[in-house]
């Protein structure tokens, strides 16, 4: 059966949304509407989002455990309960440091390579 559009729908369960692995060790659920999509992130230890840029503004919390951010050089130790917020074009990076980890990105507007 195929999945509806996650655009034309309004509820989810985390585990009726297909996953999408992003890079080695980093696997994303996305939902999305016209303005906004959300990316439940799950990192293996070490898992790592390699530095790149976006024009889509970037929010984000992290649910549980705790990785490093780099935004524009600078990095960070976040923690579970602690949000961030990347602005469209700013490099950044991630990786979890030594335990599994579980962020929700949001991204404004959605990132179309996502939606594939």
């Amino acid at each position: 059966m195929t999945q509806p559009n996650p655009a034309e729908r309004v509820f989810f369960a985390r585990d009726d949304m297909p996953v999408t692995r992003l890079f080695e060790g980093v696997t994303a659920r996305l939902a999305w509407g016209e303005k906004v999509m959300l990316s439940l992130v799950d990192l293996d230890p070490g898992g790592e989002v390699p530095e790149h840029s976006h024009p889509h503004e970037q929010a984000g919390i992290c649910i549980e455990g705790h990785f490093e951010l780099v935004v524009n050089g600078q990095a960070r130790l976040v923690e579970a309960g602690q949000m961030y917020i990347i602005p469209g074009d700013t490099p950044h990076a991630a990786r979890a440091v030594d335990e599994p980890c579980k962020t929700l990105d949001i991204f404004a507007p959605p990132r179309e390579e996502y939606k594939t």
